[in-house]
């Protein structure tokens, strides 16, 4: 068990994405201090009675790229399991980091990556319908670091957010060509993501499914 800073570890959480891991959350102690205990196990065999004492919230990191079988594996069973770990024990609220709803043809919607994505949602609306969280970012920038070296991802994905955003209402009537949110679908930084989770915890009105524009919202009330 390790503390860290809530946003410097949501920035490590996110870099880090295809790691099995979620986290617990102290709610009322992570309000005050905006700091938490971060730990990343593999759900299929994590002891669930000692992993979720004392929290009240938890949010999933889960998801990766593979096989079909790998991607509905870690994009959807993984989180199913970890949803009803958490329900059975009483958990409050469950915030789940999913994927924007991009509007790419059928047979490439009904891969293995979006398929698990939307059966882990499913789920988290489910079982939590009045208190779970969906967050769909599209491509998340910031610094990753990968096998002890550090990729810049802010290095693309801030100048192209700012783009997108400067020309908005240029760009809007092309929106609705199929495919055409791989490029236009505005880049969401690691910190807004972990605002937004920050906001979620603290604010139990804060639920159902978050688009790219809420989530930057939602930091956004956080940061003023």
């Amino acid at each position: 068990m390790m503390l860290w800073n809530m946003t410097t570890y949501f920035v490590n959480a996110m870099q880090l994405f295809m790691t099995l891991g979620f986290i617990p959350c102290y709610s009322q102690w992570a309000r005050k201090n905006r700091r938490n205990y971060s730990m990343t196990w593999d759900v299929f065999y994590v002891n669930w009675d000692e992993v979720l004492v004392g929290a009240t919230t938890v949010v999933s990191t889960l998801g990766g790229f593979g096989s079909e079988e790998q991607m509905l594996r870690i994009n959807g069973e993984a989180n199913v399991v970890a949803v009803n770990a958490a329900k059975d024990f009483g958990i409050s609220k469950f915030i789940l980091i999913s994927v924007h709803d991009y509007n790419l043809p059928s047979f490439l919607l009904n891969s293995g990556y979006f398929t698990g994505k939307r059966k882990a949602e499913s789920e988290v609306l489910s079982k939590y319908p009045n208190s779970g969280v969906v967050l769909r970012p599209a491509f998340i920038y910031g610094k990753r670091k990968v096998d002890g070296f550090e990729i810049p991802l802010d290095f693309i994905g801030e100048p192209l957010d700012r783009f997108l955003s400067a020309t908005e209402n240029f760009i809007k009537p092309l929106s609705s060509l199929p495919g055409s949110d791989l490029l236009l679908a505005p880049p969401v930084s690691v910190d807004d993501v972990a605002y937004a989770v920050i906001n979620a915890i603290g604010d139990d009105g804060f639920f159902g499914v978050f688009t790219i524009e809420q989530i930057k919202e939602a930091a956004a009330a956080i940061r003023s």
